[in-house]
């Protein structure tokens, strides 16, 4: 009798791979569109409570990357192994793993949470220099955060061991009614709709908090009720096999994760050294992109998932099909996506300010911005394959050089050097998805990735 892990492997090993494609990547294109109303949602009532407190949550978001990164590091290993015991139809084996990966990310969120909430004055004040208009309100943000990121941990395994199966629609459903309570949540705690009283900041990150937990506490029991031959359970079995693994595939992305985000905080530094208008311009304008991000996130993870499941099961050319037509099809949506936004974005941005400067400033990123989306999800389609494969090295040297050499670098000289301002800074993040997509995209069609890494 074929259970229900074995309908899912036998789609992905043996579908049509467009259709495949879509039907893993529809519902987290979908999930992730709704997060992005969320994100839309939290600046829409911040920007109500004021003009520039819609820039705060962009503040806290480089160092919350930074703490969550080990996470998204064994998130990417275990990808791969679950994805790929999964193809070769070791369930024991699978369920051994995904167990090891609970318990250290069940440890590992907390000890980062309490880290980041006891050292983020210093990285406010020191390192990232918060404009002092939004410094006390980015504090108050960020220490209420800090609970989040402790649950992010669990969300983000829960959702990996879900993907890694082929069920992408489980974890979507549930991020949509985690981003839906988030939306309805945030005018009643932000601007204070009785019986709440009015929080601003503080309420945006309680709902974010609230949302997240109401979704962890649905994800863990879908699992265990959906998959009951998956048994995930605390363990002390934590072997050297799987240590060293986890190292091997997750070192290069937890390099990947943790330089960008000091990357994104000196990011942030730069921007913020031009006032709190390019701050809250800035934070329009990734509100903005987000849109057309959209269809890029949620069609490059079915990637990682069909590439492990193939290479699992022996399908190399296969692998490498997939990898060619997800490149051609991805970029071709994003593209569509980002004229569609370019076409739309001033009315976008009037919906978040009436500051004339703000509105320029934020019409000129989305100007400069907005083309480079295509190579950006050619990059994120590069950085799938190596997930899946569990070659995940030369994706993250090419990450490293988009993000410090040309976005941080480069931004810097053509800001402050040439003397062109925040455009320098726009331009140079531009050109940073052009190198990084040319880059990945070479890797793919001449890299030597075809090949899994369980035994």
């Amino acid at each position: 009798m074929m259970t229900t892990i074995d309908r899912y492997r036998d789609e992905i090993v043996n579908g049509p791979i467009v259709k495949t494609l879509l039907w893993l990547g529809f519902p987290l294109m979908l999930v992730q569109l709704v997060n992005v109303s969320y994100n839309i949602a939290d600046a829409f009532w911040l920007s109500k409570y004021s003009d520039v407190a819609m820039a705060v949550p962009r503040q806290a978001w480089p160092p919350f990357m930074l703490f969550n990164a080990f996470n998204m590091a064994i998130s990417t290993a275990n990808m791969a192994l679950l994805s790929q015991y999964i193809g070769g139809r070791r369930y024991e084996e699978a369920s051994e793993v995904a167990s090891k990966f609970f318990t250290v990310a069940l440890i590992t969120s907390l000890a980062f949470g309490l880290t980041y909430f006891s050292l983020r004055y210093p990285i406010f004040y020191y390192v990232i220099r918060s404009p002092p208009e939004i410094f006390d309100d980015v504090m108050s943000y960020s220490a209420i955060i800090s609970v989040d990121l402790m649950l992010s941990g669990l969300s983000i395994t829960y959702s990996t061991i879900l993907q890694s199966v082929g069920d992408t629609r489980t974890p979507a459903v549930v991020g949509g009614f985690s981003a839906l309570l988030n939306i309805v949540l945030d005018p009643l705690l932000i601007l204070g709709i009785p019986p709440f009283p009015r929080m601003g900041v503080a309420g945006a990150a309680l709902a974010t908090v609230a949302s997240r937990l109401g979704g962890v506490i649905v994800l863990i029991y879908l699992t265990k009720r959906k998959f009951p031959e998956l048994r995930i359970h605390p363990t002390r079995n934590i072997d050297r096999l799987w240590v060293l693994r986890n190292i091997r595939i997750g070192g290069p992305v937890f390099v990947f994760h943790a330089s960008n985000s000091f990357a994104f905080m000196l990011q942030n530094a730069l921007i913020n050294s031009f006032g709190v208008v390019v701050a809250a311009a800035s934070a329009i304008g990734f509100i903005v992109m987000d849109l057309a991000d959209a269809i890029m996130w949620g069609l490059t993870m079915p990637v990682a998932i069909m590439v492990g499941q193939n290479l699992g099961a022996g399908n190399t050319s296969r692998s490498r099909e997939i990898a060619y037509k997800s490149s051609l099809a991805i970029s071709t949506l994003t593209a569509l996506g980002s004229l569609i936004v370019f076409l739309t974005g001033d009315s976008l941005i009037s919906a978040f300010t009436s500051d004339t400067a703000i509105y320029n400033e934020a019409l000129k990123f989305l100007q400069t911005f907005v083309f480079s989306l295509p190579f950006f999800t050619l990059f994120f389609v590069g950085m799938s394959v190596g997930r899946g494969s569990g070659h995940t090295t030369v994706p993250t040297i090419l990450g490293i050089i988009r993000l410090w050499g040309i976005r941080i670098s480069l931004g810097y000289f053509l800001a402050y050097t040439i003397g062109l301002q925040s455009f320098g800074l726009w331009l140079a993040m531009a050109l940073s998805n052009v190198v990084g997509g040319l880059g990945c995209i070479a890797w793919v069609r001449f890299g030597n990735w075809a090949k899994p890494v369980i035994r």
